[in-house]
């Protein structure tokens, strides 16, 4: 007989006497925001990642999963290899997503990229980061067949204050934002 056993304190899975033995590390998250304006809506979302191998298998599901009964409403599938791709469905929406992500050095720099097409919608973006130190960063993003386009810099000063000039060629007109970490006692 096969023996199953999950630990609440040591979460552990054995199977057939010993043949695979393996240390089971899934992550439930959840997040539920409450609104007091009765005109905004209150939702809760959880996800569940368990992974496998150099692989990630991640659910999500949203209040729509749950409310007036079970239901496929807000579910979403999705498998992960962290740094190099990742496939998410839709379920409701039976739409797939895709997203390709790589790494290369340009002049000794790396530089992150990303594609991102969504099936349904038949929408394709790329976007590319080259992080030139730890304050300084080029980011440009563009959606593929549209005018829609962004290029980004980001200064980092002190480690608390960001800078971010922001040329958006779709809208042609600039956007900036400044931010500054504050700490706690």
């Amino acid at each position: 007989s096969d023996l199953l056993l999950f630990s609440r304190r040591h979460p552990l899975f054995i199977f057939a006497g010993g043949e695979l033995e393996r240390e089971m590390k899934a992550s439930l998250k959840g997040r539920y925001e409450y609104e007091t304006d009765k005109s905004a809506a209150t939702s809760a979302t959880s996800t569940v990642v368990i992974p496998a191998g150099d692989f990630k298998l991640r659910a999500s599901m949203t209040d729509a999963t749950f409310v007036k009964g079970p239901s496929l409403n807000g579910l979403s599938l999705a498998v992960e290899k962290p740094g190099s791709f990742i496939f998410d469905y839709n379920v409701p929406k039976n739409d797939f997503r895709f997203q390709f992500m790589n790494s290369v050095k340009v002049v000794e720099k790396p530089l992150n990229m990303t594609y991102i097409h969504s099936y349904n919608d038949n929408r394709t973006a790329l976007d590319g980061t080259l992080v030139l130190d730890t304050a300084n960063k080029v980011s440009v993003s563009h959606m593929l067949g549209s005018r829609n386009g962004k290029m980004k810099y980001t200064y980092l000063h002190k480690g608390v204050t960001s800078f971010e000039p922001c040329y958006d060629f779709g809208k042609n007109a600039w956007d900036f934002a400044l931010s500054r970490k504050v700490y706690g006692e």
